[in-house]
């Protein structure tokens, strides 16, 4: 019988050896086997998806960018477009034609900055008995709990109607704090909320700007203002940010106002219409985007948004690459995870048009919230240098330049003095699309942390005082308020040697100098691998 059985030869070729100095060949050997067959295909697919979603982000940002344009020339202004009455002091009927209006101002563990809010929301310039301000501390150290509530005190001394609240635990996050607050009997006489973060500081005038449009066009149901920001001159960090973000502001909710009258509410700086709360079934905390989920409940309601680019409340950037890495988990995922809970309600919606509902579903969630982290990460730091390693794939120097070097352009007109930290900017944004990419896909699939909160750290005017003391005492000793080994961010570090990898086989063996982006992207990756993005500058 053994005699009589085939033999089976294995060709040389394919005999593993065990020895070390055969293992790079024998990896080699695989990897041609494997390349052509799997690898190949696998990256081609990759690419046409990759130059897809470029499309579908190029389109829009042309589009954005030529609504925003006829916006400026030709729309009518906010109070041509709407009804708007500046407030009159009526000395007979006395303070009975301003509608009482309640201020949220939501913290926890506020040290820093809860001065600010709560001293800002008690000199705005409305009647003191048609003014509520509710301070929500959900502060879980009992001193800070205490400065809070001493503050509160100080300024009720002075007349202010505040009011001081507590709960027993921190269910629901913010929306179950706003969602409390509401519950209050002194809130059931007033119309409208007004809800600032720790760190906002409106002026004076805000609510007399803001209120008459909710008096005068009852279909109006949230009045936005712009964020500023006190510290985005603080640090390169900021800088970046405050680029990202005024581009938001000065095209994305302006457009979204000024054509659909929906955009999503970014959670502080607005005056909500009560009613409008409460019909679109109040405050949920179903995903870390409370406030964005508000927002689409009550469009799909019929509800109008206005936006006020003029309207301007002071505001806080996070100062620390940790603290911004945990905001953008949660503006990332959150979008997202509401995007997988609601779509099929907007689908199935009747009361508003359909193409309300195509901008809703396709521009405002599946592309900006959705597509423009995915493609940013997976085509410049995944598949583009992937391709190098694999020359049989090509890339189109349409969709690896012109289309990239556009929306790059598009996104800048927002912060015009940042002009010069444009490339820089680009290659940040490929950084942190890694985070974005992760917390979208733990939004879309649910897992992990999906609902995750971390409260967005604000350090006031921590860092100017401790610049202003090194310069008046420069032989001071530094105090080190991380650890080297806390800084780092290994996802980042392991990013940068495979982009380096890569742009050492380009500078080697490519043709399409690649290797120059690929350096400077590795040493981006590895600045913020080991915490020091935010170099002061």
């Amino acid at each position: 019988m053994a005699e009589g059985s085939p033999k089976v030869t294995i060709p040389e070729s394919f005999q593993f050896q065990v020895s070390s100095s055969d293992i790079a060949g024998q990896l080699t050997l695989i990897w041609e086997l494997i390349k052509a067959p799997l690898i190949v295909p696998l990256l081609t697919l990759g690419v046409y998806i990759c130059l897809a979603m470029s499309l579908m982000l190029f389109m829009e940002r042309v589009y954005m960018g030529i609504v925003i344009i006829l916006v400026k020339l030709f729309w009518k202004k906010p109070d041509k477009r709407y009804k708007w009455e500046p407030m009159q002091d009526d000395l007979e009927s006395g303070n009975l034609n301003f509608p009482v209006v309640l201020v949220q101002i939501p913290m926890f563990n506020e040290r820093e900055v809860y001065k600010l809010s709560i001293g800002a929301a008690s000199n705005l310039s409305w009647p003191a008995d048609r003014l509520v301000i509710q301070v929500l501390d959900d502060s879980t150290d009992p001193a800070i709990k205490q400065m809070v509530e001493l503050e509160c005190q100080r300024w009720a001394s002075k007349g202010i109607n505040i009011r001081y609240q507590i709960r027993e635990n921190r269910t629901g996050y913010k929306a179950g704090a706003l969602k409390e607050g509401l519950k209050r009997s002194y809130v059931k006489h007033c119309e409208y909320v007004c809800i600032f973060d720790a760190d906002f500081q409106p002026e004076p005038d805000y609510l007399r700007r803001a209120i008459p449009y909710l008096i005068h066009n009852p279909d109006i149901a949230l009045v936005q203002g712009r964020w500023r920001f006190v510290n985005a001159n603080e640090c390169l960090l900021t800088r970046m940010q405050e680029m990202s973000l005024d581009y938001h502001f000065t095209v994305e909710q302006e457009v979204g106002s000024a054509t659909h009258a929906f955009f999503g509410f970014n959670g502080t700086a607005g005056v909500w219409r009560i009613a409008a709360i409460n019909e679109a079934g109040g405050w949920k905390d179903r995903t870390t985007v409370e406030d964005m989920d508000l927002a689409v409940r009550a469009s799909l309601r019929g509800w109008k948004f206005l936006y006020l680019g003029d309207l301007q409340v002071k505001s806080e950037l996070p100062s620390t690459f940790k603290a911004f890495r945990f905001q953008q988990h949660r503006w990332s995922c959150g979008p997202a995870n509401l995007f997988r809970k609601m779509v099929m309600e907007i689908v199935r919606n009747k009361k508003v048009r359909f193409w309300k509902k195509f901008y809703v579903i396709y521009s405002f969630f599946f592309v900006r919230k959705i597509i423009a982290h995915m493609v940013t990460f997976s085509f410049y730091c995944v598949v583009l240098p992937l391709t190098i390693l694999v020359p049989e794939v090509k890339v189109p120097i349409w969709g690896a330049v012109y289309i990239p070097s556009v929306i790059t352009i598009l996104n800048s007109v927002g912060t015009p003095r940042s002009i010069h930290l444009l490339f820089y900017w680009i290659l940040f944004e490929n950084v942190m699309s890694l985070h974005r990419t992760k917390a979208t896909l733990i939004g879309l699939l649910e897992t992990g942390r999906a609902n995750e909160w971390v409260v967005t750290e604000k350090l006031g005017n921590t860092l100017q005082k401790a610049a202003d003391a090194k310069k008046s005492n420069p032989k001071a000793p530094r105090k080190l308020r991380f650890k080297f080994t806390e800084r780092l961010n290994t996802l980042e570090l392991g990013f940068s040697a495979f982009l380096f990898l890569c742009g050492c086989y380009d500078f080697v063996n490519g043709k399409n100098s690649y290797f120059i982006y690929l350096w400077l992207q590795t040493v981006t990756f590895l600045i913020t691998g080991i915490g020091y993005v935010g170099t002061i500058i």
